[in-house]
């Protein structure tokens, strides 16, 4: 079982920057697959960041050179740096934990068994 926390969501205006994080509890060994996932109002869950276990990280395309992904692991603490903002960056913000030992990690958010609650981010124009 993984539990996790989001926390540091904002309302900010558009070019500003916003740092989320994501507390990660119970079962902590790093054979997991971490990501970011945003859901805006009447639109599907989609895929801002995966991060595989040795820290590499892939983005969507609509984030690309502005959001930035990390994870600690010794800290149990995934991140979310997020520069030059937009208003369509508004969202619900979700990290995501699926156990995963060998192999690339997967994309989809249908793919991920552990969520957390969700941070909300509003980017004004």
């Amino acid at each position: 079982q993984v539990r996790l926390a989001e926390s540091g969501g904002d309302s900010v205006q558009a070019g500003g920057s916003l740092r989320l994080s994501c507390g990660v509890s119970g079962n902590t060994y790093a054979s997991r697959c971490m990501a970011w996932f945003r859901q805006a109002p009447g639109k599907e869950r989609e895929g801002v960041a995966v991060i595989e276990r040795d820290g590499r990280a892939t983005y969507g395309d609509s984030v690309k050179g502005r959001f930035t992904a990390s994870r600690d692991d010794p800290k149990n603490t995934l991140d979310l740096q997020m520069t030059n903002l937009k208003p369509e960056d508004t969202a619900i913000y979700y990290c995501a934990a699926e156990i995963r030992v060998y192999g690339r990690c997967p994309e989809g958010a249908h793919e991920y068994h552990y969520w957390g609650q969700g941070t909300q981010v509003f980017v004004s124009s």
